[in-house]
């Protein structure tokens, strides 16, 4: 496969544009190119094998081939392969939006809207809630209420209610109209003739992603679920990264027995098997679109509740069912971080682990406690350290993630931490 991997490489080079990369520093380097997944386990070009460390950038919950879901895709495939959700149904997606809801509180998120991916999800739940206000004669709720720091996408819409500028950039200045508070006392501080514009407030539950896996306090849901619910302003929970059992639930919300107004999911939603995302809401939203066809929700894609995604999702759903995944993964979140205390007392330039189920960010800095200079790029020298090793992951700044595969075994969190250790202490100097 030698020469196969130098075409694919200069081919690469040639003509892809990849995500969130320099084009300039990824064209001198040499990169993987992941060929095979079984379990935990990536395979590159060249026959070498890596623990899959952010489980395929935060999708995969139940490993790379699993039966049950290739057996899914499979047996979808032998009937249809994609038809239209636009003036048409299809079964898999009428099962699947029923096993969504049915997951939460009868009578709560009944509706479920099928998109692409998380980007999309949020743009569906913020235009819906924007659209349910007018529809309502509510015109001057209009705005919505984000979190500092916080991601929730990069389409232009879920990207102007994201609060890191590395990521959102120029796009603060379109979109949506926003307001960023720290935390729920900066709402309660809030006036009440400023509430009464806002139309709804998005929120990462229990931890926030892009912003170096910090955790919010225990009981912030809950006290936001209050203050929406004394304003009748909507809730917005982006569960793209959190859904699916990465926090040792099904979903974040439930930790504090919180249910939101529109629950965002994606990633997990097919196990990182297909692009598929859905945006959950209620009846009261839904019914604010019936009537005349001015109220009519125009929005949608091309593969929206494609069946395959849809097939694979209803697999997904059954493996956590028939193999007690949530149940089974409680000693392997505190195996995780049991190992990860053991990685902070021996590698000196571990400056903080914040972990949230089997979601952890393992942040760096010198060993007297300042922040590596950033033109050292420390957490990315640490990561691609760590493929010699055979670990892939990708840090978030100078914060490595390590997002495993629920699928993982303990002897496989072992073999992780200890590759990032090594990686730490060739890397991190």
């Amino acid at each position: 496969m030698r020469e196969d991997s130098r075409r694919w490489i200069e081919e690469d080079r040639s003509h892809c544009w990849h995500p969130f990369t320099r084009q300039a520093d990824w064209c001198a380097e040499e990169p993987l190119v992941l060929v095979r997944g079984e379990g935990v386990w990536l395979w590159d070009s060249e026959g070498r094998r890596y623990f899959d460390g952010n489980s395929s950038i935060w999708t995969n919950i139940h490993g790379h081939r699993h039966p049950r879901l290739d057996a899914a895709i499979r047996a979808q495939l032998d009937e249809v392969a994609h038809t239209s959700f636009l003036g048409f149904a299809n079964p898999r997606a009428s099962e699947l939006s029923a096993r969504l809801s049915g997951l939460f509180p009868d009578g709560t998120l009944e509706r479920v809207f099928f998109s692409d991916d998380g980007s999309t999800a949020i743009e569906c739940a913020v235009r819906m809630a924007l659209q349910y206000r007018l529809n309502r004669g509510e015109n001057g709720r209009t705005g919505f209420v984000a979190f500092e720091n916080g991601y929730h996408g990069d389409t232009l819409g879920a990207a102007s209610l994201g609060g890191v500028g590395r990521f959102t950039g120029l796009m603060q200045r379109f979109g949506f109209g926003v307001k960023r508070v720290t935390d729920v006392a900066a709402l309660e501080a809030m006036p009440e003739s400023e509430s009464a514009g806002i139309a709804a407030v998005i929120l990462e539950p229990l931890i926030q992603g892009v912003n170096e896996m910090r955790l919010w306090p225990q009981g912030m849901l809950a006290a936001l679920r209050r203050w929406c619910d004394a304003r009748g302003i909507h809730l917005i929970l982006d569960e793209v990264m959190t859904g699916f059992g990465r926090t040792g639930r099904m979903f974040a919300c439930q930790h504090e027995n919180v249910t939101p107004d529109f629950l965002c999911v994606a990633k997990g939603l097919t196990g990182g098997y297909m692009p598929m995302a859905a945006t959950l809401t209620t009846s009261a939203v839904y019914d604010a679109f019936l009537g005349c066809a001015e109220k009519t929700f125009y929005y949608g894609h091309s593969y929206t509740a494609n069946p395959l995604g849809c097939a694979v999702a209803l697999a997904g759903l059954d493996v956590f069912e028939q193999e007690r995944v949530l149940e089974n993964l409680q000693p392997n979140i505190a195996r995780m971080e049991e190992l990860l205390a053991g990685l902070k007392e021996r590698c000196p330039q571990v400056h903080e682990i914040r972990q949230c189920g089997f979601i952890a960010g393992i942040e760096l800095r010198q060993p007297d406690g300042n922040r590596f200079p950033a033109e050292t790029r420390t957490g990315e020298t640490v990561c691609r350290t760590a493929w010699k090793h055979g670990l892939l992951t990708r840090p978030i700044l100078d914060t490595i993630v390590l997002m495993p595969p629920l699928a993982a075994t303990e002897e496989e969190l072992a073999f992780a931490v200890a590759a990032l250790e090594k990686a730490i202490g060739e890397g991190a100097r």
